[in-house]
């Protein structure tokens, strides 16, 4: 939305015989991310679990008002760009559950495990009011552009071919989340740079009337379902 991290907090439910090393590990690498972005750890609650380890964390954060880039602002004819590439955190999640973990690049592990949120593109984007909706790709393409599509009430055409998803398949580009990459649209004739603090934005398609979503393959248009993760789907 364009907002700045000024707290966090964190509520674990944890179980007796859980060892303390990883607790202590899982606190470091909450820490280590919230003192990249300069975000103190508020506060929160602990308790004992049964048997599950349940962890609930929330984020705070500061917008000016009425600055805040929301998902109902697209319009026919914006045009729809997304940050960085899409699909190797589902790529990579894949692998491990076949047990090719051993197999797996260290920078993909890193994309999967310590994935890194786009708050200075954010930023930027609504400083300069390039934005006219955003969301970040937590749930894969499909299903959070449909949420933009929902809330301003219109349909999207992707392009297929233009999806930044290097080696990996599109159906994970597509539908596999994990990212916390941004999703955002911007007005037909506003100049949206190649890269925004040093990240790649790349243009996918475009906003057009009606409440359908498309995806272009070889030049036919073909309907695009959200195949995300949803979480009241049964």
């Amino acid at each position: 939305m364009g907002g700045t991290p000024i707290a966090v907090f964190l509520s674990l439910a944890l179980p007796a015989k859980l060892p303390q090393r990883w607790v202590d590990e899982f606190l470091g690498g909450l820490l280590k991310l919230a003192s990249k972005f300069a975000v103190p750890l508020a506060g929160g609650d602990t308790s004992k679990s049964p048997q599950k380890i349940l962890a609930d964390i929330v984020v705070l954060g500061s917008v000016p008002k009425r600055k805040a880039i929301l998902r109902s602002g697209a319009r026919p004819g914006d045009r729809i760009f997304v940050t960085g590439a899409l699909g190797r955190a589902a790529t990579t999640l894949a692998a491990l559950l076949r047990g090719q973990g051993k197999k797996i690049p260290a920078p993909d592990l890193d994309r999967y495990f310590y994935p890194s949120p786009r708050v200075d593109v954010g930023r930027i984007l609504r400083e300069k009011g390039l934005a006219t909706s955003m969301i970040d790709i937590s749930d894969g393409l499909s299903t959070d552009l449909s949420h933009i599509c929902e809330e301003s009430k219109v349909g999207a055409e992707l392009i297929a071919d233009a999806i930044p998803h290097s080696e990996t398949d599109l159906r994970f580009a597509l539908h596999g989340g994990e990212e916390y990459e941004l999703l955002f649209t911007a007005p037909a004739k506003t100049a949206i740079p190649a890269r925004i603090a040093n990240v790649p934005i790349t243009e996918i398609g475009k906003i057009v009337r009606g409440r359908k979503m498309s995806l272009q393959i070889g030049g036919k248009l073909q309907k695009l379902v959200p195949e995300g993760w949803e979480h009241f789907r049964k």
